[in-house]
Formats: structure tokens, sequence, C-alpha cells
């Protein structure tokens, strides 16, 4: 197993013991636990000038600080997505900047990218032929491209409810599509969970790339943080809101917020603002109570179009609630009317296209700024986790909505 040089190994979050990533492909061997990939930082032989002095690139760009070097990367080119200013958003706002982070460049469309590219890496220096996951939908589609990339089987488990694009995508990669059956409507995350299970009992030879049963798909999206405070001269912003379903994402943004502190390439923490539907908002509702981790939802009490954040029960909800707590950050819930509102708006008023789920970025930064949680010289950065093109459809449909009311007033 090809590694980098600062990579020891795998660390248990709960039982904090520290496993060889050979033989710990996934969860805790002694207790269960999520495994967080371990660094000898003193063995990190990186500067901010050296980075800035490299070609953009890829996220392998910061290979030092992932477990495995570029050169046995499995990668579609996946990272180094473009940071753009929102002047009109800013102003809206009443904050000094606002900043799209566009994950929707990404090969597939979507920051999963990241996380699939490291997770099938891990797959293949450990010798996997078949992979398996379950999936709203995004991970899904990029699960099947970078199994193609690696000449690896996958077998990708989504509820119905998923888009029409990532179904269509994952079969157009020639992965083994399972779309689990409607049962009083459409089937949901935890449906396709239920299936995905039952058939890794009868498959115990597929390799999972599910969210953090792999310690490695948290690991690939912390380069969008690494990324983020490169764009912007090693300052780390005043707040990054970030659409919040499992979390996958946000943890591994805080993890390498912490790890550019530690090697003093900043002063501060990125304050991370978890951002939700309220339709399904665990994370928000666990967060304002005071609580370490959330009260699962029923499935049939998941009220939102938001497929990409529409998780009842995100298994890391400690990670998530300790990352915003731990960087003076918040989390916030708004309506599915506001996020798609939000997406219209940002496309109106900067051209940008943003996911009808992703903008619950936008929406939840134009609530948070009503709140007075900005100040007018803050500068705050919308973490669009995927391309407007993924949700046009709903999108669209809300546009045909707005413009009937709107005939019907007048």
């Amino acid at each position: 197993m090809q590694t980098t040089d600062a990579f020891i190994g795998l660390t248990c979050v709960d039982c904090e013991e520290t496993f060889d990533a050979e033989t710990a492909t996934h969860r805790c061997p002694d207790c269960g636990g999520i495994l967080d990939p371990a660094y000898d930082y003193d063995r990190v032989d990186l500067t901010p000038e050296a980075l800035d002095a490299r070609p953009d690139g890829s996220m392998w760009r910061y290979a030092e600080l992932l477990p495995f070097p570029a050169e046995t990367a499995v990668s579609l080119g996946e990272g180094a997505t473009p940071l753009v200013e929102c002047p009109a958003l800013a102003d809206a706002m009443g904050v000094g900047r606002v900043l799209l982070k566009d994950e929707g460049a990404n090969p597939t469309g979507t920051f999963k990218d990241r996380g699939q590219a490291a997770a099938m890496t891990a797959a293949r220096e450990h010798g996997a032929s078949e992979v398996a996951l379950n999936s709203a939908g995004n991970a899904g589609q990029a699960a099947a491209a970078y199994a193609a990339r690696a000449d690896l089987d996958a077998h990708v488990f989504l509820p119905s409810r998923a888009g029409f694009t990532q179904k269509a995508m994952t079969e157009v990669h020639g992965a083994d599509l399972t779309v689990t059956d409607p049962i009083d409507g459409n089937s949901q995350i935890g449906d396709a969970g239920a299936a995905y299970a039952e058939a890794m009992e009868e498959h115990p030879d597929w390799y999972s790339t599910k969210t953090f049963v792999t310690p490695y798909r948290h690991e690939g999206k912390k380069t969008m943080a690494l990324e983020l405070l490169a764009q912007l001269d090693w300052n780390p912003p005043d707040a990054v809101v970030y659409p919040t379903g499992g979390g996958v994402g946000l943890v591994g943004m805080h993890k390498a917020a912490r790890e550019a502190r530690k090697l003093g390439w900043t002063d501060e923490l990125v304050p991370m603002y978890a951002a939700q539907a309220a339709g399904c908002a665990p994370v928000v509702d666990a967060y304002e109570s005071g609580a370490d981790e959330h009260v699962p939802l029923d499935d049939d009490a998941v009220d939102t179009a938001c497929n990409g954040i529409a998780i009842p029960d995100p298994g890391a909800s400690t990670l998530i609630l300790d990352a915003i707590r731990e960087s003076d950050g918040g989390a916030v819930a708004t309506t599915d009317r506001e996020i798609f509102d939000a997406a219209i708006e940002v496309a109106r008023a900067e051209g940008l296209e943003t996911g009808a789920t992703c903008a619950a970025a936008a929406s939840g930064a134009f609530e948070l700024a009503e709140r007075g949680e900005f100040g007018p010289d803050d500068t705050v950065v919308l973490l669009n986790t995927g391309a407007g093109n993924k949700d046009v459809d709903a999108l669209r449909a809300h546009l045909g909505e707005r413009e009937a009311e709107s005939e019907a007033a007048e």
C-alpha cells in the first residue's frame, strides 16, 4: 500500500486507538467507531509558499496532507474549483464580501468527486475488485465514475427520490444500479441503506465507499478548505455556510482548518455554519437545543424536495456539532421555497448556477445576515456543492410556480 510520508494510520474518533491502514479498512476493529486518517505533522514538508508556487491541477496538489501520493490516485482532475466574487449578494446581505466556492465544476458536477477519488484510491490500494454504497444520488454517480476510472465494478443503491440525472449517469458509467422500491410514495435514503446493508451481508467481499464507513471520503473533501484558504491567501473567512445532509464535507473542511492552524499556516479556524432544509433539519434542531447529537427523524417525517440534504439520520452528527461549535459557527434551517428562491436569485444576480439543494447555503446565509450574525466587513463564503443542472427540473418547476403566482396576483 503506497502512502504519503506523514500518514501514520487510522485513529478511531471514539476509542482513540490508532490502526495500520493496510489492515483496518473501514470502521474501528475494536469498537466500531469512525476511523479518521492520522498524520505526523512534523513530517509534513510543505509551506504555503511552496503550495502557492504549484499549479492548481487538482486536489492532489495537497497530497502531503492526504493518505495517498498523487501518482497513485484514482483521479479525474477533481478539485481546483473556482472561488467567485458575488458583489450583488454581498450588497443584499449587507456584508463586505460574498464568495461562492463552486464545486459544480468537478468532473461529475459535485463535491462528491473529492471523496470518491480518495475512497476509490483506497479501494484499489486494498486490492478490491467490487465496491458498493448507498447514496441520496450524487455520491452514487461519483462512485460509478471513479470505479470506472479504477477498473472496479460498482454497486450503487439509490432511493427512488434520487434525481434522474444521478440514476442515468450511474448506469452510463457502468455501475450496477438498484433503485429501492417506493413504499407509500418515494423511497428514502434509509430504504436505500437497508437494501445496501442486505447486499453487503450477501457479498462480504464488496468494498464499501459509504459515508463514514470508509475513512477516506471526508479526507478527500477536506481539500475544499485547503483550496479555499489558499485562494484567500491563507486568511480565513468570517463564515463558510455549508448545505448539510450527512455533513461529510463540513467535517472534512473543519479538519483541514485545524491542520492549517496546527501547521502555522493560519491563526484562526474557519467558522462553519450548517445550512439545512426546514423539512429535514436534525442537525439544526440538535444545535439549537444544545444537544451533543441529533435525534433521528422518521423517514415519513422528511418534508423537503432538497434530495441531497434529506438525511433524517446523519450518522456523524456529533462530529458536525463539534465542528460548528469549535469553529464558532452555527446552524440554520430555511424553507424549500426560500432555498429555491435563493437558487434563482444567485442565477439572476450573479449568473452562477447552483443546485437546488446547494442553494440552502445561500438561503441560510440570507437568514443569518437577517439575524445579524454577520458584520458589515465580513467575508462570507457559500459552498455550492453541486451544479445547477443536477436539479434543472425542480428549479424550472419552481420558477413556473412563481410566475403563475405573480400573474394571479396581478
